[in-house]
């Protein structure tokens, strides 16, 4: 893989929980920045360890490290697409990750966005939620550990501002349209233990991405029943659906009109109970199917 993800880490956890080997690979990154010679000491560590080691299979996580998966050539190859490979991000990358695919002998994608951006059979395995780390915490005690004013109406903006595709600048909009006075809270470069209290102590969460291959902040916030209020983006619509006091928009009128309804009412939903179906347990369960069916037909 490239860079750790909390996703990732939860992926690896479940695997050895079922009683998975895992050893992690991860490409070199220098503070310059990573070059092709990372990635060519990558390929050796991935070629000496699938020669040299007691492996079954190669599970490939995101779509670059795909052809170097692939260039070994003693281990049945699982990919994971993470999404913004083939979502339009990069016109290289998505060419690289489709090439990678169609050579790999499994592939996984985590959404049906994604899912239906691909040409060749796969698998949807969701990435999970750790239900046990997001889970519903006392509004008033999340404020006090932090340390927000209990009364203040709060839009909580998870991610960096400076990230053009994260279209801060449609959220600041949106909430100077509210008949109520919000404050608007940006959030980055938090540690991950953190967020399940940033999320209680909110009153929404407000997304407002112009693309998105997810994205986990909305999963991760209906496990805490936190509302969300979403511009139509990657499985937004797919994970809300049915889940009151959430609402998906386009426009900063629309996003405001559903934003105003929850910080009128200051309720929080029932977005927990669908979680289930999301959870870490299921992913573990479906990858451990994946690996033994196919480590089954190349035998």
């Amino acid at each position: 893989m490239t860079t750790p993800r909390s996703f990732f880490d939860q992926q690896v956890r479940a695997l050895e929980e079922r009683g998975v080997d895992c050893t992690v690979l991860e490409v070199p990154r220098p503070q310059s920045g990573r070059g092709p010679a990372d990635f060519a000491r990558f390929y050796q560590r991935v070629l000496g360890e699938t020669v040299l080691g007691d492996y079954d299979l190669v599970h490939a996580n995101y779509g670059l490290v795909g052809p170097l998966a692939l260039a070994q050539p003693v281990r049945p190859v699982v990919l994971s697409i993470w999404g913004s490979e083939v979502m339009g991000f990069s016109d290289r990358l998505d060419r690289i990750t489709r090439v990678a695919a169609r050579h790999s002998d499994a592939v996984i994608a985590p959404s049906m966005p994604v899912s239906r951006e691909l040409d060749r059979p796969h698998t949807v395995i969701p990435f999970g939620v750790d239900t046990d780390l997001f889970r519903p915490i006392d509004r008033d005690e999340a404020r006090d550990y932090l340390g927000w004013d209990r009364d203040a109406r709060i839009v909580l903006f998870p991610y960096d501002p400076d990230r053009p595709v994260k279209n801060h600048p449609l959220a600041k909009r949106v909430v100077d349209r509210l008949s109520v006075e919000a404050e608007l809270r940006t959030v980055s470069g938090l540690a991950y233990e953190e967020m399940p209290y940033v999320m209680n102590a909110s009153d929404a969460l407000l997304v407002t991405s112009e693309r998105e291959s997810g994205p986990m902040v909305i999963k991760e916030a209906a496990a805490c029943n936190l509302p969300v209020v979403s511009t139509d983006v990657g499985f937004a619509r797919d994970v809300l659906a049915g889940v009151s006091n959430c609402y998906i928009g386009e426009s900063a009128a629309d996003l405001a009109r559903g934003l105003d309804s929850i910080l009128d009412r200051r309720i929080r939903t029932d977005s927990r109970a669908t979680i289930g179906r999301l959870g870490v347990d299921e992913m573990g369960d479906r990858l451990l199917m994946l690996y033994t069916t196919l480590l089954r037909l190349d035998s």
